[in-house]
């Protein structure tokens, strides 16, 4: 283990708990930092879905990720939850799962240390398909309050029908991303009704207007990034306040290769001016 992890355990806590699904108890983790001068009760919550095609992740999947981006600002504090993989059940469990989770966490702030000023969903690949509905969802049903949404490579579309998600089968060596992908969609929306639901596909939704202000983070050579770029531009032409950033590429063919990349090039100072710009 490199030093520079050691030094981002030694000052962030992280706690094992339990939040309220839509049926149930899920596991997840609170990261606080344990810098000097932390407050109390951190102003902002980071509820954050991990990965893994909706069939497969788990919490460790993001843990590296999710240290850093405690540590990079003290006044944040992060979630991270488990959600319903497909596996066990299909959609829509997943999304009941996120936004469950969410209302969850605006009523046990104390437990949280949180003091309830703001509240942002975030995700990497499937989880940002989930943050990106959650978004949708608390605006629909009027609950909570969301102060951002942070969608990190996002799985936005299980028609797999933009052009970065084509060209994937123009080239043998990265043909089989696709083929993950299909195979992922397949699991969680088993009926073909569901793909053109807005809660499964918001690339999809005609109602855009309304939504938390959104940071939107690509990766060059990623098959979900024409998806990302093109949600970005949707919210913009539907007045939600977005940033599209591409960063390089994802290291794709090693296991948790989109958390790398988001951990290791400048995710993390592109977090830290969204979150500023919040409270402008």
């Amino acid at each position: 283990m490199s030093a520079v992890l050691d030094d981002v355990q030694s000052t962030v806590d992280v706690r094992e708990l339990e939040v309220g699904g839509a049926e149930g108890p899920l596991a997840a983790r609170l990261y606080l930092s344990k810098a000097p001068g932390a407050p109390a009760k951190r102003d902002t919550l980071v509820v954050f879905f991990h990965g893994g095609g909706f069939v497969s992740g788990d919490l460790q999947e993001a843990d590296e990720f999710l240290r850093y981006l405690t540590e990079c600002d003290a006044s944040r504090a992060v979630l991270a939850s488990n959600y319903t993989l497909a596996t066990v059940k299909p959609f829509p469990a997943a999304v009941e799962d996120a936004h469950a989770v969410l209302l969850w966490a605006n009523k046990h702030k104390a437990k949280l240390g949180w003091s309830g000023k703001k509240l942002v969903v975030a995700g990497i690949e499937a989880g940002a398909n989930l943050a990106a509905v959650c978004g949708l969802m608390a605006r629909d049903r009027a609950a909570p309050k969301l102060a951002g949404q942070i969608l990190i490579m996002p799985m936005l579309d299980p028609g797999l029908s933009t052009c970065s998600m084509r060209q994937m089968n123009e080239c043998p060596d990265r043909e089989h991303m696709t083929n993950v992908c299909a195979e992922a969609y397949r699991g969680y929306l088993p009926h073909a009704a569901d793909r053109a639901h807005p809660y499964a596909s918001p690339l999809r939704s005609t109602r855009l207007k309304n939504l938390p202000p959104a940071l939107i983070l690509s990766a060059e050579g990623d098959p979900l990034c024409d998806e990302a770029e093109q949600y970005g531009a949707k919210l913009i032409n539907s007045g939600v306040r977005t940033t599209v950033r591409r960063m390089p590429p994802a290291p794709l063919a090693e296991p948790g290769g989109r958390n790398d990349c988001a951990c290791k090039v400048h995710a993390m100072g592109e977090i830290a001016t969204f979150l500023a710009a919040l409270d402008r």
